[in-house]
């Protein structure tokens, strides 16, 4: 069976420095999964015959490569994504009151060609806008992140600083879609997340949702010790790539204009 490519675009000329990664080898029970798979989805909804292998194997391997399980969700997906992104992509326009904000960045690359994506919880502010719009404003964040990938990787990095987050900016309900989203839409695109600048009362919120959270999700969450963070954020993005207001040498670029 041909093993589709996924993921195309390149990086900006300040992302040179990190080596495009290789395509992940694929095992013989992954193609022949992700072949029975293909066939299962697109016997119920044809639309499935214009996404690509990687993208049943995102699927599967979020349902530890369980055929029945997996080919439900992407269902899902399917049907969801035509009915909340009729028009193929969620537009700047779509989503003005939190793209005012300032709460999300991207730019650089990690040392295995992840994009590096920053999002300030402190600057969220849920009474401005609507649970929907919120729910838009997450969609076009990741559909630009997914677009922003080198070829051959289909994971990003996050670093969410909640420096200043208070209570203003809890927003339980938002938070918990935005994980359906990502776990459900998008799964298996997160490869790491930072927490940094996490203050105490942040926990109330963090109990909240931790249950909401998959198994294999809460392994790439890392709280970062304050103590640490340049050391921990230096482990995995080199100092080139590294933002500068981490002690880095790149300039944030907000999500609208990367």
């Amino acid at each position: 069976m041909e093993f589709r490519d996924a993921t195309a675009g390149g990086g900006a000329a300040a992302e040179e420095e990190v080596e495009a990664p290789l395509p992940e080898e694929i095992s013989e029970v992954e193609k022949s999964k992700i072949g029975i798979m293909r066939a299962v989805v697109e016997r119920d909804d044809p639309s499935a015959k214009d996404v690509d292998d990687f993208m049943i194997r995102r699927f599967l391997r979020a349902r530890d490569l369980d055929i029945e399980n997996a080919s439900k969700l992407f269902l899902k997906y399917l049907s969801w994504r035509r009915s909340f992104v009729p028009n193929g992509a969620i537009s700047a326009s779509e989503v003005p009151n939190h793209l005012a904000q300032q709460k999300l960045f991207m730019q650089g690359l990690d040392k295995t060609g992840r994009p590096i994506v920053v999002v300030y919880g402190g600057r969220h502010d849920p009474s401005k806008a609507s649970l929907e719009e919120f729910k838009r404003f997450v969609v076009y964040t990741l559909d630009k992140i997914c677009s922003r990938m080198p070829g051959g990787q289909e994971k990003f990095m996050g670093i969410a600083d909640l420096k200043g987050w208070g209570y203003k900016s809890s927003d339980i309900r938002g938070y918990l879609a935005a994980l359906s989203i990502l776990q459900d839409c998008y799964p298996e695109r997160l490869g790491k997340l930072f927490l940094i600048h996490v203050p105490y009362i942040f926990m109330t919120a963090w109990k909240m949702v931790y249950p909401f959270i998959d198994p294999k999700t809460k392994k790439k969450i890392v709280f970062v010790d304050n103590k640490k963070q340049k050391t921990t954020l230096l482990g995995d993005i080199d100092e080139s790539q590294l933002p500068d207001v981490y002690g880095g040498r790149l300039p944030l670029v907000p999500i609208q204009d990367s």
